[in-house]
């Protein structure tokens, strides 16, 4: 008889997970969506911002030549760079009463992630509060520290908690 055409285990290629996931946990680009992308490149942009105290002007025009760009939701980018640059004062206001220390003690990844969750929470009202978690979560799992994830989580939960203090409450409901 012939030898069986199955691979033995030991020979058989890893198996690639389905869900759009990498092997970290983050999603695979090709599952990202265009604002997803945008709030990528945002971050992006405003790190350089809070690290490279660069302009705004020259960080947005850098920010749209990176590779990638064309995929992303180039006015949601807009808003969340320019809306997080000009109201920087009143995110850290917002965001500093929820920290465990001084906000000087924050990285710049997930300062820059709580600033695009405070502004999306304040002013992108057609993006449901979880959801606006749920993205800030990932960009941090993805570009920050090794738990900065749950700390950009439990601040931005409980902004979410006086922001949008009825969508909360009625998904809590449910």
């Amino acid at each position: 008889m012939s030898e069986s055409s199955h691979p033995t285990p030991s020979t058989r290629p890893p198996r690639q997970s389905r869900k759009g996931l990498t092997s970290t946990g983050a999603r695979k680009a090709a599952s990202k969506s265009d604002r997803s992308r945008a709030r990528e490149f945002a971050l992006q942009a405003l790190y350089q911002l809070l690290v490279g105290k660069n302009e705004v002007a020259e960080v947005d025009a850098f920010t749209r030549d990176l590779a990638g760009f064309s995929k992303a939701d180039s006015v949601h980018f807009d808003a969340l760079l320019h809306g997080c640059a000009e109201q920087a004062e009143a995110l850290d206001a917002l965001i500093v009463p929820l920290l465990d220390r001084k906000l000087a003690e924050i990285s710049p990844v997930e300062h820059g992630v709580m600033w695009i969750g405070a502004y999306e929470l304040q002013h992108c009202v057609d993006v449901p509060w979880r959801v606006v978690l749920n993205e800030c979560v990932e960009l941090a799992k993805e570009f920050g520290g090794t738990d900065g994830h749950k700390y950009v989580n439990g601040v931005l939960n409980g902004l979410a908690r006086q922001l949008r203090q009825a969508e909360v409450a009625a998904d809590q409901v449910r």
